[in-house]
């Protein structure tokens, strides 16, 4: 069982995301903002992370900037509202990009998609 971290600073959408997630046989952990995230990736190890590029006082791409500089092993997929990031140099440092909707069916196949893409990486 894969073990993802989620981080967004809405509360329903962590909630949303780790019922949905877990149904689909993930051990799910949630963040509400950057700094939480920075403190669970500090004590526990994942294998893979979802976050919302706009946190309150936060940004996204700067949690993602860290976690590549500092845990590149796990791989990040980038989740938001505004499809104008994926333009964003910055934003290409993730291993996915997931414009947010009220059908999950996009982002569970993208994080299926990167951790058979890790999986794979690991035998060759």
């Amino acid at each position: 069982m894969a073990k993802l971290l989620v981080v967004d600073d809405e509360a329903n959408i962590r909630l949303l995301y780790a019922a949905e997630l877990s149904d689909e046989g993930y051990d799910v952990v949630t963040a509400g903002s950057a700094l939480e995230a920075v403190e669970k990736l500090e004590s526990e190890s994942f294998d893979l992370a979802v976050i919302d590029i706009k946190l309150k006082n936060e940004s996204g791409i700067e949690l993602l900037q860290r976690i590549v500089k500092e845990r590149h092993t796990v791989p990040v997929i980038l989740c938001t509202a505004f499809s104008c990031y994926k333009d964003d140099f910055s934003a290409w440092l993730a291993d996915g990009y997931v414009v947010k909707s009220s059908d999950l069916q996009e982002l569970k196949d993208e994080i299926a998609r990167v951790l058979a893409k890790r999986q794979k990486a690991a035998y060759t």
